[in-house]
């Protein structure tokens, strides 16, 4: 069996072209469907897909990697060349490595941040309801997960980490001396605003206000933090109200354009505006960040902020290696063990099958008022012959060479001695 793994992710690809291969959760299942039918062979996969990467992983009796970066190529609109410079390829124990340091927060921007793994985990759940899930893969994921949690359990490598979140709170204290007077916009109400509002809920800032294109759900996030709602729609008209944007939607098209913050900007008398976009793709369009008035970060320009701290890690993360070394180790063994199941199912069927016949046998000469012992001898001779057979025959046939491998062959299976 195969295993390859291929992706784009924050090291190797911009922005912008990370935002071409961006799968919100509810478009897996058809993308997963398409993907499948891409290769020949409708391999196991799944495709994690976030702010900082989109990596597909699969599995099956033949290695596809350069259809799968066609496909890949063809789901963003890029050539397969232009893509191949910014992609990534693993196979086997590698693809294995790989996803135990994603899943263990040592591939992400954010060393050792946890959102990932909940991420991994909803990718794999959708991945198993479209039915794109087999063994492998299964088993590819547990293990990353089971070796996530002991990372995390038996180093200290999330230990004074800096979210994006926390990261975007420490660039507004920059900019606006206290915030308990700043107004707040968040647009969206996902896992990442929602973490972003949880870090700028405790600086008690004048107000909060949470746009969603779901005001059910807007409300619901609202209330948690005691914040205000409003209609996506009223954005435009309302944008100039607020001293800091936070946007983190899965809109396929920038929901706040140039224009709208020229003009509130004007509304504003160019008071400074404070904007982060978390979203791959863009939520702002990118031309605002040349307006002078106008702080705009995103998710690639928090990277520096959120490296605070690095250094402080290394020892951890050596740590946390020696764990993942450990279970690509016990996969692989896995792995190898998983060839020779064909072998073993076709063993016990032929076992069955003796067992069932002389057991017929028996029953038959039992009916027949066989005496019980006559019948047990006559049974346990039969499946020793037949066991047998197969072994007694190569060792009178053949050539001298064949019967020698033949001998060392059944010494070692059936003359052992336990010790």
């Amino acid at each position: 069996m195969a295993v390859w793994a291929l992706g784009i992710n924050h090291t190797t690809a911009p922005l912008d072209l990370r935002g071409r291969f961006a799968f919100a959760l509810e478009q897996l299942p058809p993308t997963l469907e398409g993907l499948r039918g891409a290769l020949s062979r409708a391999p196991e996969a799944a495709i994690l897909s976030t702010c900082n990467r989109t990596e597909i992983y699969c599995a099956s009796e033949q290695l596809e990697i350069a259809p799968t970066l066609q496909w890949l190529a063809r789901s963003g609109g890029v050539s397969a060349e232009e893509l191949r410079t910014h992609t990534y390829t693993l196979e086997g124990g590698q693809a294995a490595r790989h996803a135990f340091r994603v899943a263990s927060g040592l591939d992400s921007m954010v060393l050792g941040e946890p959102q990932i793994l909940g991420q991994m985990k909803d990718a794999v759940r959708v991945a198993e309801e479209a039915g794109a899930l087999g063994t492998t893969l299964n088993q590819l994921f547990q293990r990353s997960f089971a070796v996530a949690k002991e990372v995390r359990s038996s180093t200290e490598i999330g230990a004074h980490s800096i979210s994006m979140a926390a990261a975007a709170v420490r660039l507004a204290g920059h900019l606006f001396e206290d915030l308990r007077q700043v107004r707040i916009l968040f647009v969206g109400a996902g896992e990442m605003i929602e973490l972003a509002a949880t870090h700028f809920a405790a600086k008690t800032p004048k107000s909060m206000v949470i746009a969603n294109r779901t005001l059910d759900r807007g409300e619901k996030l609202a209330s948690r933090f005691g914040a205000e709602t409003m209609r996506l729609a009223e954005l435009p008209e309302r944008l100039h109200e607020f001293d800091a944007v936070i946007s983190c939607t899965a809109s396929t098209l920038p929901l706040i354009g140039l224009g709208a913050v020229e003009r509130a900007l004007k509304q504003r008398k160019h008071r400074p505006m404070f904007m982060v976009d978390l979203a791959v793709p863009r939520d702002i369009e990118p031309e605002v960040k040349h307006l002078g008035d106008v702080y705009l970060y995103t998710v690639d320009d928090l990277a520096a902020v959120v490296q605070t701290g690095q250094a402080n890690r290394q020892a951890a993360v050596a740590q946390a290696e020696v764990i993942i070394d450990a279970g690509v180790q016990s996969f692989l063994h896995w792995m190898d063990q998983r060839s020779t199941v064909p072998l073993i199912q076709q063993l016990n069927a032929q076992a069955d099958e003796w067992r069932a016949a002389e057991i017929a046998r028996a029953r038959k000469l039992l009916a027949k008022g066989e005496d019980v012992d006559t019948v047990l001898e006559a049974l346990s001779k039969g499946l020793t012959q037949k066991m047998l057979h197969g072994a007694l025959a190569e060792l009178h046939t053949g050539d001298a060479a064949a019967r020698e491998r033949a001998g060392a062959a059944i010494q070692h299976f059936f003359l052992r001695k336990e010790r």
